[in-house]
């Protein structure tokens, strides 16, 4: 242990301390990390002095602080999937000769954030900016695919959480998870005239290294879809997942092997 620089140790416990979803005993970090218990207590006392943790002496337990948030908040400002997403969407526009977007979950809507328009094809609702139902977008239900039961079924109580644009689409969360379901056995999402009538789309989501999702890769056609979409769609969204250090869903896997995320 003495042959591993402190800087790598320190790394070691934040990335700990970042997975776990409520603050944790010292006992904890030094297992998890493995680290000797002083070595652990003194890094600690270091990263609660910049700010970078916080001691909770009424649990004896350590958490994240603001300094960790700043950090994080420096990430996205960023925006470095975005960048990464853009060579690569434009990539898979010149490999299947259609539009492509990345998104990301915002509540019970996708935000669009990057899109690729492919030359010829004409302008779709899913600009820079624009929010559109999860739900009823392929770019959604990958994400919605991968997240958590509790998140899910909070985010879809009851039927007034559901909107409609064209008539199509589940409209309560029966039926959202029989969908969901079948997007998770199938590793990919698609949706067909649900957001605008006449096109129709297939999405997959792009995960980090606890196999939460971050964005959505999808793709937009009119008509039939074109031979080797869905997996280039699917190959796209994977290797955005390793740039990130995240998980590679695989293309002919599901997304997640999670529980029914309405069911629990």
């Amino acid at each position: 242990m003495s042959q591993v620089p402190a800087a790598t140790r320190t790394l070691r416990v934040l990335r700990y301390l970042a997975s776990q979803p409520d603050p944790v005993p010292l006992e904890h970090i030094s297992r998890a990390c493995d680290l000797p218990r002083s070595t652990a207590y003194h890094l600690l006392a270091a990263m609660v002095a910049e700010g970078f943790v916080v001691h909770l002496a009424e649990e004896r337990s350590y958490g994240l602080g603001v300094a960790a948030f700043e950090v994080g908040s420096g990430y996205s400002r960023q925006a470095p999937l975005q960048r990464i997403a853009r060579h690569q969407l434009a990539a898979l526009v010149d490999r299947t000769g259609e539009s492509a977007h990345l998104a990301v979950l915002h509540g019970r809507d996708v935000l669009y954030v990057v899109e690729e328009r492919a030359p010829g094809r004409p302008p779709l609702v899913t600009d820079i900016g624009v929010r559109l139902p999860a739900h009823l977008t392929a770019s959604g239900r990958a994400l919605l695919a991968a997240l958590p039961a509790p998140q899910v079924r909070a985010l879809y109580p009851d039927a007034a959480a559901f909107v409609d644009r064209t008539g199509r689409g589940p409209r309560r969360p029966s039926e959202l998870r029989s969908l969901l379901s079948a997007v998770r056995r199938a590793g990919h999402a698609e949706e067909d005239g649900e957001v605008t009538l006449g096109f129709a789309s297939v999405a997959a989501a792009v995960l980090d290294h606890n196999a939460h999702p971050l964005a959505a890769v999808a793709a937009t056609y009119e008509g039939a879809p074109p031979p080797g979409l869905t997996e280039e769609v699917c190959r796209t969204a994977a290797s955005l997942s390793r740039r990130i250090g995240g998980r590679d869903a695989g293309a002919a896997r599901p997304l997640v092997p999670r529980q029914d995320p309405l069911r629990g």
